[in-house]
Parts: structure tokens; C-alpha cells; sequence
């Protein structure tokens, strides 16, 4: 079983957005990400989604996307973007999900040896403050992700590799501590993967966060590539979740 990573799909199925109003960068949108993915992952493998899947304002709308990814190999693990609109609440979510498809909401997943949370997150504090809404919700966000790494220490069994997911970058240059970053260096994760920044290639993004590795995999930043996370050299057994 291999872990990928890949962020920002952007897909809109059912209202067609064009991703080439953002730059030429997005050409081949989303027709290069299907056939890197097919190229790249087999079905026993696991894809994360660190957020902004769809454009969709609405469930129903969404599902038509998300089933997109059901065509594609791989078990999918979901997480909710500053775009994903059409989220709502974790029980419906998972209610409507097609069966290959998991949603990380407030909680954790277990995959094989490997354990995933996280959080969207929030804008946080770096060359201009936040206003007092934004230190709130950034308050929130962490709060959420530490329900998430409590979860998963609850899932957790010797040997296991643990990965925290993000939507937003967990900090902003130039990188002052926030509630985000407290959460993530005590649970001290084995890696971070994280979206939401466009047109700034992987290896100029945070790559450490409190000395654990931090991977941008933003869509058009991969070149619609999913990267690979890990290779665990076993096959998936059953998914786990609270």
C-alpha cells in the first residue's frame, strides 16, 4: 500500500468552470490529473485530498465530482476546503459518499499501518495580523484538529505511520507560532500535507514545520501529478474509524 497526496482539484461537473481563468498553468485541467492518477496509483493504494475539491455549492452537485473519483484507483480520503461549500454536516457527508471515499470531519481514518487526520485550518498570523474574526476562527480550526490527533492517537498502534492533513499552510512567512503549529509539534505527525497556495512551485513552499516535513500539494503546484507520500510495503487490510 502507497499513501499519495494531492490538493485544489478544482472539478466542476456540474456548473464548468474553467481553470484557466487563474493562468495558462492550469491548462489540461482536470484531464491531466486523471491520467497522471491512473498512471501512478493501484488500487490498493490510498489517495489523500487535503481540500477545495469541488466547486459546487451543493451536496447533489458535488456527489457528481466525487463520483469522477470513484472512476479512479485507489481509497480517497477527504478534507474540507476554504471552496468546499457544498459540505455538510460529517453524517450526511458520509451518508452520501460513494464506498471508496472516507471523510476526515473532527476525527481520524486507519488505513492498513497508517493513520490520518487533520483539519482545514485558517489563515495565520505572518507579515500582516489577522483581524480578531480571523485569530478566532484559526482558534477553531485548531481546536478541530486537536479533537483529530486525539482520534487518531485512539487508532494508533505500534508501528503505524501517522500524516496530518491541512487545507491551508499551517503557518505563513515568516512562520510566527500559532495555535495551528502548537497542535501539529506535539503531536509530531511524520509528515504534514497541505493545498491552498497556487502557482508556488513544491520545493519554494514550507517544507518543515517544527522540524516535521511539511509537503505543498497544491494541484497545479504538482503539475496534476499526485505525489507519493510513502510506500508502507504491505497490502490494505480493513478501514478503521471512531
Amino acid at each position: 500500500m502507497r499513501v499519495f497526496a494531492i490538493a485544489d482539484l478544482h472539478l466542476s461537473t456540474a456548473q464548468p468552470k474553467p481553470m484557466t481563468v487563474f493562468g495558462p498553468g492550469w491548462a489540461g485541467h482536470p484531464e491531466a490529473i486523471w491520467e497522471h492518477w491512473r498512471g501512478l496509483v493501484r488500487p490498493e493504494d490510498v489517495v489523500l485530498l487535503p481540500g477545495d475539491l469541488s466547486w459546487a455549492m451543493r451536496l447533489p452537485e458535488a456527489l457528481t465530482d466525487l463520483r469522477l473519483l470513484s472512476d479512479l484507483p485507489g481509497t480517497k480520503v477527504l478534507l474540507r476546503g476554504n471552496h468546499d461549500y457544498w459540505w455538510p454536516t460529517a453524517s450526511r457527508l458520509r451518508a452520501a459518499l460513494p464506498p471508496d471515499q472516507l471523510a476526515v470531519v473532527n476525527d481520524a481514518v486507519r488505513l492498513g499501518n497508517v493513520v490520518i487526520g487533520g483539519s482545514r485550518g485558517w489563515l495565520t498570523p505572518g507579515y500582516e495580523p489577522l483581524s480578531a474574526e480571523d485569530e478566532r476562527l484559526l482558534t477553531r480550526e485548531a481546536e478541530r484538529l486537536r479533537l483529530s490527533v486525539g482520534a487518531a492517537e485512539r487508532l494508533r498502534q505500534p508501528g503505524d505511520h501517522f500524516i496530518l492533513m491541512l487545507h491551508y499552510p499551517p503557518a505563513s512567512p515568516p512562520y510566527p507560532a500559532n495555535p495551528l503549529m502548537k497542535v501539529v509539534t506535539e503531536a509530531r505527525p511524520d509528515v504534514v500535507v497541505y493545498g491552498h497556495l497556487h502557482g508556488v512551485p513544491p520545493e519554494r513552499a514550507m517544507s518543515y514545520v517544527g522540524g516535521i516535513p511539511a509537503h505543498l500539494v497544491a494541484a497545479d503546484g504538482l503539475r496534476f501529478r499526485p505525489r507519493l507520500l510513502l510506500d508502507t510495503g504491505e497490502a490494505a487490510p480493513p478501514t478503521f474509524q471512531p
